[in-house]
């Protein structure tokens, strides 16, 4: 972090009756150029779930307009952002019983995603990403 809080000592000379006056402002007075590795950390901060621009700003000590202007830059393809690690899966159990409420076939032939008193049940054949998207929306609406 220490790259994001550089000194800076700015010399502001002034001329006043012959004599000179001058004034050392100490940190940023004004511009700071921000490197785009760290305004991409920034604005993957900021679609994490749950997290808002303001609050990413502010802990960053700058103005939620420019984050706001990195993402639309990351949405166009300008800003590039760190690799996400990709989906996060949960371990898959399998059980051998079958319970007495629902139908062998049913069982047999099926996946079931639990969240809280939530279960979806989709076809064993269904597409890896699509199960994914499904528990990240459950997770999501917790």
């Amino acid at each position: 972090m220490g790259m994001l809080h550089q000194r800076e000592h700015h010399l502001v000379a002034e001329r006043q009756s012959g004599a000179f006056r001058l004034e050392v402002l100490e940190g940023p007075t004004g511009r700071r150029r921000w490197p785009d590795e760290v305004k991409a950390r920034l604005v993957a901060e900021t679609f994490a779930l749950g997290v808002r621009v303001v609050d990413v700003a502010r802990r960053h000590g700058l103005r939620p307009q420019h984050l706001s202007t990195w993402r639309r830059l990351a949405r166009q393809g300008k800003l590039v952002l760190p690799a996400d690690d990709g989906p996060v899966f949960a371990p898959l159990l399998l059980e051998e019983t079958v319970s007495a409420a629902a139908p062998r076939e049913q069982v047999a032939g099926s996946i079931e995603l639990e969240v809280g008193d939530v279960m979806v049940r989709l076809p064993v054949d269904s597409a890896a990403d699509r199960i994914a998207s499904i528990a990240a929306a459950l997770r999501a609406a917790r």
